[in-house]
């Protein structure tokens, strides 16, 4: 990356920044410290809807005893990527505070494995573990996946109009401990394994490396071990369905030769979110806001081609809504979503989104020189109440694609 390229980078990230990380004590957020009134009689979810169903009877008083585990299970039929056909995804998330409520985020941990029965399968495992107090925040993210993925080279203006499906197997294991400096500040380090093995092309007469006219990682394997510098603002207090609120989170990625990594490369990845409520005197009715940009940058010249910066590939792969995953690569990329989210059932059951977001990659070109838009719309399902689990079912569409996407929890 030439130091002209890094400092037009570096120039944007600092604007960012002042503008949706702000100081210690932030406005328009409901602090740790303050008591809430948890108005949950008024609302309604699923699990509401199964009682009257199958006439459970309710107890009177709905007890909410710390510790308690919320569950939430989504199974779905879906497309997985790489045009593989059709999936049986599924998705449970556990939900649970492990410190008084007050002052300790809410923490969870996510299990999503799909499988088409044609030997395509995933099995990741994503967790967000907060400590009493919020003293610590531990950090996990574990994949095993045999994963196709179609890619169509480096940049915005990619030379290839036509992709190839790379198929591989891949190995994640990531891990962080952050610990709180001040409210709201976390700071730790982490530990980071990329390992894909069996790299090809469906096609035996393509060949990836000439493909992509990119050197590093396109044969057979690709092993990238490193340690990250991690540093966190975060001022939602559940992660699930943020309230208003604020989040910055800092990564600076190192991969030397020493911990095994086929080539030396560093990375930064600063990512910035910002809640607005747009009706602060009810905020258990969604009206929101949400605001969300991320800034992801090599470092050096031999990061791996499927390290590299890519759309879809964040670290939850939420961002790209309407844009099929890896359709952008390059050695530099900036991505903007904004997203309105509103209740259209007072008891909050049923509510909407709209979205849209941009990206543009460096590679056949400069950074910022191309944007790729996409837009969409989804309809919200609330499933639990008490950790405020939303199913999200989101269409979305840019040129050349359309397609559907179920989450537990919002995007972003």
């Amino acid at each position: 990356m030439d130091s002209k390229r890094f400092t037009k980078c570096a120039f944007v990230v600092l604007l960012l920044a002042p503008i949706l990380v702000s100081a210690q004590n932030p406005t328009n957020v409901l602090q740790q410290n303050t008591v809430v009134k948890r108005d949950t009689a008024k609302q309604t979810d699923l699990i509401d809807l199964a009682k009257a169903l199958f006439k459970i009877s309710p107890k009177k008083i709905r007890t909410e005893r710390d510790k308690k585990v919320y569950f939430s299970f989504l199974p779905v039929s879906s497309a997985v990527p790489g045009g593989s056909g059709r999936a049986l995804i599924t998705s449970t998330t556990a939900a649970t505070y492990l410190g008084p409520r007050k002052t300790t985020n809410i923490s969870s941990a996510t299990f999503t494995p799909y499988l088409n029965f044609k030997g395509r399968y995933g099995l990741p495992l994503r967790s967000s573990i907060w400590l009493p107090n919020n003293e610590w925040l531990i950090q996990g993210d574990i994949r095993f996946l045999v994963y196709p993925q179609y890619t169509w080279g480096l940049g915005s203006q990619a030379a290839n109009a036509t992709p190839t499906l790379v198929d591989y197997n891949y190995i994640r294991f990531y891990q962080s401990a952050l610990k709180q400096i001040k409210p709201y500040f976390f700071a730790g380090l982490g530990y980071n394994l990329d390992y894909r093995f069996n790299i090809g092309t469906d096609d035996p007469n393509v060949n990836l490396k000439q493909y992509t006219k990119y050197e590093y990682g396109t044969e057979k394997n690709s092993f990238s071990s490193g340690l990250s510098l991690n540093l966190l603002y975060d001022t939602r207090n559940n992660s699930l369905n943020p309230l208003p609120g604020m989040y910055g989170n800092f990564i600076y990625r190192v991969n030397p030769g020493f911990l095994g990594s086929n080539n030396s490369w560093s990375s930064v990845y600063l990512d910035v979110r910002k809640y607005i409520s747009l009706n602060p005197a009810k905020p258990i009715q969604q009206n929101t806001l949400a605001l969300w940009s991320y800034m992801w940058t090599s470092l050096s010249n031999k990061v791996p081609y499927l390290d590299l910066p890519s759309v879809g590939w964040d670290p939850l792969n939420r961002s790209g809504r309407g844009m099929e995953q890896n359709r952008y690569r390059g050695k530099s990329l900036f991505y903007l979503e904004a997203e309105y989210r509103r209740d259209i059932t007072n008891n909050g059951l049923l509510g909407f989104v709209v979205f849209s977001n941009v990206n543009s990659v460096s590679g056949s070109g400069a950074l910022f020189t191309s944007w790729k838009p996409a837009a969409g719309t989804g309809l919200r399902v609330k499933f639990n109440k008490a950790s405020k689990t939303n199913i999200g079912m989101d269409y979305g569409f840019s040129k050349g694609f359309s397609g559907l996407t179920f989450n537990i929890g919002e995007t972003f």
